[in-house]
This record gives C-alpha cells, structure tokens and sequence, in this order.
C-alpha cells in the first residue's frame, strides 16, 4: 500500500513538473519580438545596442533583438525584414538607406507589426514614429562650427556613405543653410557607399586633386576617422579644417590632438533604448507619448577641445559594459 502512494506521489510530482516546463515554454513562446536594424557597422550602433539592452532589462516580457547589416545596402535591410515579418515580429524600428525604394517593405512591415525609424527617416512611409536626430538643425550646428573655423572663408569638401538616405540629405540642407551668405565654398559631396576604404580614398584623392583645400567635413560616424588618418599620412595637421559627425573613439582622439576641430555628436543610446520601450508601449495600446508630427527628436550636442576629455570618458565607460 505504502509503494502504491509513493508512486502516486511520484506519478502527480512528474506531471506537475511537466506542467512547470510546459508552461514556462508557453510563456517563453508568448513572448513579443521587437527588432532594431542598423543601416551600417559601427561604434555609432554599438552604443545605440547599449540602449536596447537597458530596455530589455525593464521589458521582460518582450525579445528584443538587434540587427547589424552585413552590407549597408536597401536589399540587404529588405532581406532582414522580410526574415522577421517570418517570424513574426510585433515591432521594428529601422534606420532606413534608401526610404525613397524601401516604401514597400517598410508598408508591409506596417500593416502586420508597429513600424518605427530612427536615425533616418522614411516619412513617406507607414511608419508610427521617428526616434532620433533633427538632422537639418544638426546640420545647421555643423555649418556654423565650418564658419568659426575658416573665418575669412574658403573651399571645403563633404563625405558622406549615400546621398539617398534622409538624414544625409537633411544634414547637407542644413550645412548649405547655415553657410548661405559665409565664405565657404562647397566644392562637392563624395559618398563612398559605407565602404571604408573608399571613404578614405575619396579624402586622399581630395587632398591630392585640392592641394590648397581649407577644409573637410565627415558625415557619417566613420567618415571623420577616415579624414583624420588620410589628414595625418598627408602631413597637413592644421593645415586642413576638419569637422565631423559622431563620437567615433578616432574622431574623438582626432579632436584632443588637434586634428579635428569639433564634432556634432547624437545619442544613439536613446535611438536604441527609446525605440525599444516605445515599441512596447504601442503594442499595449498606449501612443500618447507620439508627438502630432510623429518627430521624437533627441537632441545633439557639440564636442570639441573644451570638452572632449570629460565626452571620451563617457564613451569609454558605456562601450565596456
């Protein structure tokens, strides 16, 4: 009799074990998905996965992923879109290449999750919100560091990754705006296709082709290192103005040795951790915090040598953890 109860004792703990497991897998399968998709490799994005990961941590009942693109390339997006609507994701939040021929996949991530870009916009687009920079004011702030840097004016060039993405268009508008009426003079904007080595040969065929330029401007996160090292192997340290976008770690050295004059920086941990927690809070129904405009802009700042030892600091201590 006594073996008999064992063994329904044993029997009832195994199925309530069983039970556990099965519900933890439920629980496990009944999580949401909600994705970010970069538009490039870089420390830019590394940070903006730091502010993912703090939304992880206060969204336990969401998967968040991160996506960094193999190529920087509109098929290549479309690809990792196309393998999340699979898996059905409830929300993606992307910086758009090419959002003049990414309408379609963008609207169709629209109609069956939350669609949210950050960093680049796709106004034309389904899309719910815009998390990220005002790229024409940050544009405008470049265009007056270019002014206090050639006072008396002068011939500069602009690099950039792709003239079809909406936060390099809108940073040019700005940067034309602001130097409306100054001195300086835009030779041409180079892009490069995010392809570092051509970034750093469109500088070094700039030097060459210019020899008398005054000054040089990066668009893009990885833009500006690529001047610093072409500037610093063409030995014109302070002869070339050079200004920038971003906190990469060489943009930022590039500025405590004196070889870049300043940089408008972002804050991709915000891109990242907003886009996250916003994307939970659609999903449950509340879009109060949207702006009328859908614009959640988080605004830039300047670094330059006043405070760039205190800003490389801050950049130190969040991409070691």
């Amino acid at each position: 009799m006594k073996i008999m109860k064992r063994r329904g004792i044993v029997a009832l703990c195994a199925a309530a074990l069983m039970l556990s497991i099965g519900a933890g897998a439920a629980s496990a399968q009944e999580k949401k998905t909600i994705a970010l998709v970069t538009n490039a490799s870089a420390d830019f994005w590394t940070i903006a996965r730091r502010g993912t990961e703090k939304a992880q941590e206060e969204l336990p009942n969401y998967n968040v992923e991160f996506y960094v693109v193999a190529e920087s390339t509109a098929a290549e997006q479309r690809r990792i879109l196309d393998d999340l609507l699979t898996k059905g994701v409830a929300g993606v939040s992307i910086s758009s290449i090419d959002p003049a021929n990414s309408t379609e996949i963008l609207n169709r991530v629209a109609d069956q999750a939350v669609l949210f870009t950050t960093d680049s916009d796709a106004p034309e687009s389904k899309r719910i919100a815009y998390i990220g920079t005002d790229n024409r004011q940050a544009g405008v702030q470049a265009g007056e560091l270019i002014k206090k840097a050639l006072p008396d004016g002068g011939k500069i060039m602009m690099f950039v990754g792709t003239m079809g993405a909406a936060n390099a268009i809108e940073r040019v508008d700005g940067i034309k705006q602001a130097l409306e009426g100054s001195n300086v003079e835009i030779i041409d904007i180079r892009t490069d296709e995010v392809d570092f080595a051509r970034a750093k040969r469109n500088v070094e065929d700039t030097l060459t082709k210019y020899p008398d330029i005054s000054g040089l401007v990066g668009l893009y996160s990885y833009n500006t290192p690529q001047i610093v090292e072409a500037v610093r192997a063409a030995g014109k340290i302070g002869q070339v103005k050079v200004i920038g976008f971003d906190e990469d770690p060489v943009t930022l050295r590039g500025i405590a040795d004196g070889i870049v004059d300043a940089t408008v920086v972002q804050q991709p941990y915000e891109f990242g951790y907003q886009s996250m927690i916003g994307l939970a809070k659609v999903i449950e129904g509340d879009k109060s915090f949207i702006p009328e405009d859908g614009l959640i802009i988080v605004p830039t700042k300047v670094i330059d040598s006043s405070n760039v030892e205190e800003f490389q600091s801050q950049m130190r201590e969040l991409l070691a953890n």
